[in-house]
């Protein structure tokens, strides 16, 4: 038998990272608090601490720029390929 994983919605996995980060409470606390175990609760700080230092650096526009023109060129260079691909078959049957 598997045992099915949970998962948690964006908002509740922010709440409990921010309440880590303010450190009001202990982990242990937080833990108890909503459920969640300490190593999870630690994971999901590190996550929101990373993706708040990459909102300040302006890197990700720059990072998702890049991923658009990569998938641009090789959709050119699928198209090209297929275009190619095609006229060789016709060429093979004649």
């Amino acid at each position: 038998m598997s045992v099915k994983q949970k998962t948690y919605a964006t908002e509740f996995k922010a709440k409990v990272a921010l309440e880590v980060i303010k450190g009001e409470l202990t982990i242990n606390q937080i833990t108890s608090k909503y459920g969640v175990h300490a190593t999870q609760v630690n994971r999901w700080k590190q996550q929101a601490m990373l993706a708040i230092k990459e909102a300040f650096s302006g890197k990700s526009a720059a990072v998702q720029k890049n991923a658009q023109e990569s998938t641009d060129h090789l959709y050119t260079q699928i198209g090209q390929m297929k275009v190619e691909l095609d006229f060789l078959k016709k060429s093979a049957w004649s």
